[in-house]
């Protein structure tokens, strides 16, 4: 075999090799991304009484009340609910990043990232591949805006009560 057609051959290898490398990428970025499309992430309210699950992007796909929650107090309650659905979104986020750190490895954005996730919700790094911490909040601290970084915020006066007890059935008044 000549020289050149050795040059060639090798060409041919290498490009082999490429396609390769990119059809596996290719599979490792659609596994990654059927991935995050099902990740979830859930919180509790400390006293129990609320659970909610946030889905992929932070959406509330659930939101669950205890058999007690009947007897709290409507404004804890609401403020059960806020918490909760902050930290489910802030799971959810770090369940994510978690995707693409084992997806990608550690890359500067998701370093980033991270670092904005434990800025907004005082919330740990994973402290290793597959592991995402349950966000610990100070005590007495407030809970966190419900869709906090993802949209204007709302001054509390500007929502009218509403009992989520009421069913609108008169004879139980």
């Amino acid at each position: 075999m000549n020289e050149t057609a050795r040059q060639l051959l090798a060409r041919i290898e290498a490009i082999d090799s490429a396609a390769t490398d990119n059809r596996l990428r290719a599979e490792a970025y659609q596994r990654m991304n059927d991935e995050l499309k099902e990740t979830q992430g859930q919180a509790t309210s400390p006293d129990g009484a609320v659970t909610v699950v946030a889905g992929p992007g932070g959406g509330i796909t659930s939101i669950t009340f205890s058999e007690g929650s009947s007897e709290t107090a409507r404004e804890v309650l609401a403020a059960d609910v806020l918490r909760a659905i902050s930290e489910a979104q802030a799971n959810v986020a770090r369940a994510q990043a978690d995707v693409v750190r084992r997806g990608l490895g550690d890359t500067e954005l998701l370093d980033r990232v991270l670092d904005s996730d434990e800025e907004l919700f005082g919330a740990s790094r994973p402290s290793s591949l597959g592991a995402v911490p349950e966000p610990v909040a100070a005590p007495g601290s407030r809970p966190l805006p419900a869709f906090a970084g993802r949209g204007p915020r709302v001054a509390d006066d500007e929502f009218e009560p509403v009992d989520i007890f009421d069913d609108g059935d008169e004879r139980r008044r």
